[in-house]
This record gives structure tokens, C-alpha cells and sequence, in this order.
């Protein structure tokens, strides 16, 4: 490897958690933004560097317009989706002020499900400006669109994703505290322990993928989804079960483990006023694959 060699690895090396952040807020899907990032990587060892001033503006082109080009054909794959189609669950540690600032703030997995509504143009106008600070100019210019229309882009995708996610807490508290609850009273097959935590218009999301046994539709109502939990629990709980606390999207969630050290399935919550409004369980394989 020549000395150019090694300083355009060093360089893409140095953005690549960023680069894959960006990816997976617009595809939702990891292993998705792990073939964009390698599609990336080639066109970053064909272009000139001399011509790059700033590494990662470029890249960050790059990789949005990889991304915007699949999401017109995943909307496609999606529609002929056996149910309904989830985004892959993020797992991982709290990250530190420092690394958020870095990789740009969460986005749960509501709000990611919430986002398969936007138009390709309008997911990347809010997802650059709005979790990760990118200037509307700089938006603009990856989308061949002017300033005032990036921007109306991004005020439309807002308005879309406030209208079609429901309200949540802010405090971490309430919600971990909502998700122990919920975990305590399916583990243990207490139906009026879920009653107590869901709320009573409730709405239960999950993805199967056509290869695990889940429901084509949403499931609405606490009566239920506590009665459709219960259910679940009698068939598939078993003696080697078991279920841990874990950061799902930036959020306090639950990974379900069918034996020690196989993941059976993720689950990510909405929380309002102590109660869980929405429950999004993803159980298709495919999209466990990096859970561990």
C-alpha cells in the first residue's frame, strides 16, 4: 500500500461511524448502510484527492446520494413485504455527549418506522439537517435542489413525522421504568400487570418478515395486545428464555433471548405518562443478525 493508499484509508477510516450513522437514519436498515459505506469506500479510492478539501463533506455527499438512489427502490421491496415492514433495531451502549454530537442524535424506531412515509428527498433534507446539523446550502447542493426548496423539504418531512408519530416522554426515567414493568408482567404472564402499563389505545407493531410466525397488521387496544402478549408468552416462553434491558435506538428497550446467547427478537416502546402507547417487536432473523 503506497503512502496515498494509506492516507485515504486514514481518511475515510476517521469518518466511518459517522458515515454508517448517516446511512442507517436514511435507509434503516444496517446491513444496508454497511453496502453503502463499501460502495462509498470505491468511489473514494477513484476520485482525486487533491481535488477534496473537506473529506467529509464529500463523503457525506456521497453517501446521501447512495442512500437516496435505494430508497426509491427498498420502497418498492418494502410494499411487497410479507407484513409489516420495521426498521432494523438499533442495540447498543448509551453513547456520551461527545460521541452524539459526533454521530448525531438517535432516532427511535418510531420515528424511523414513521419516516417510510417521506418522499427520498424529504428524509434526507431532515435527517441531514436536523440530526446531524448540515446546512441547508450544503443539503442543497447534494440534492441538486436550491436552499428555499431543501429547506421546504425538510419543514414538510417535520410536519409528516409529527403528524404520524404519537407523543412520548422525554424523561428516561418514566420510560425505563414503563419497559421494566411491561418485561416483569410478560415474563411472569400477568395479564393485569400489562393491563397496568399499556396504555388503553395502545398500538403493537411487529415484523416477522414472513419467515417468523408475527402479525400482518397492527394490533390495537390494551385488552389486545395484553391478551395477544399472554398468548406469546404461553407458546413461545420456555425454561432457557430469558429477556435483558437494553438501549434500542437511543431508547430503554428489550432483547428477548430464546436460550443463552440467541436472540429471538428486539423490542422498542413508546412512553407517554407512564404508559406505553406503542410496542414494536422485531423478530425477523434477518435483522438480528448484528444483535448480540
Amino acid at each position: 500500500m503506497t503512502e496515498t493508499d494509506t492516507a485515504a484509508l486514514d481518511a475515510f477510516e476517521a469518518q466511518r461511524r459517522y458515515l454508517g450513522a448517516v446511512a442507517y437514519r436514511l435507509l434503516g436498515s444496517i446491513s444496508d448502510a454497511q453496502d453503502i459505506l463499501q460502495e462509498a469506500w470505491l468511489r473514494w479510492q477513484a476520485v482525486d484527492h487533491d481535488t477534496v478539501d473537506e473529506p467529509r463533506a464529500y463523503l457525506t455527499t456521497v453517501v446521501t446520494r447512495l442512500c437516496y438512489d435505494q430508497l426509491g427502490s427498498a420502497r418498492a421491496r418494502r410494499e411487497a413485504y410479507f407484513g409489516e415492514w420495521l426498521p432494523e433495531p438499533l442495540v447498543s451502549e448509551d453513547d456520551s455527549p461527545a460521541e452524539r454530537a459526533e454521530l448525531g442524535e438517535s432516532v427511535s424506531l418510531a420515528v424511523l418506522a414513521v419516516m417510510e412515509q417521506l418522499t427520498p428527498a424529504e428524509r434526507a433534507a431532515l435527517v441531514l439537517h436536523d440530526v446531524f446539523a448540515v446546512g441547508f446550502e450544503e443539503i442543497a447542493a447534494t440534492l441538486e435542489r436550491t436552499p428555499e426548496a431543501t429547506r421546504q423539504l425538510a419543514s414538510r418531512a417535520r410536519r409528516r413525522v409529527r403528524d404520524g408519530a404519537r407523543r412520548g416522554t422525554v424523561d428516561p426515567a418514566e420510560h425505563r421504568q414503563a419497559v421494566t414493568a411491561f418485561a416483569r408482567a410478560t415474563a411472569s404472564g400477568d395479564l393485569q400487570g400489562l393491563l397496568a402499563v399499556l396504555d388503553p389505545e395502545v398500538v403493537w407493531h411487529s415484523d416477522g418478515g414472513g419467515v417468523v410466525s408475527a402479525g400482518a397488521r397492527p394490533v390495537f387496544g390494551a385488552d389486545r395486545v395484553s391478551r395477544l402478549v399472554a398468548g406469546l408468552v404461553g407458546k413461545w416462553w420456555t425454561p432457557e428464555a430469558s429477556y435483558a434491558l437494553a438501549t434500542v435506538n437511543g431508547e430503554p428497550g428489550l432483547v428477548f433471548y430464546e436460550a443463552p446467547g440467541k436472540v429471538g427478537g428486539v423490542m422498542a416502546f413508546t412512553v407517554a405518562d407512564g404508559r406505553i402507547t406503542e410496542a414494536y417487536i422485531v423478530v425477523n432473523p434477518e435483522k438480528l443478525t448484528h444483535v448480540v
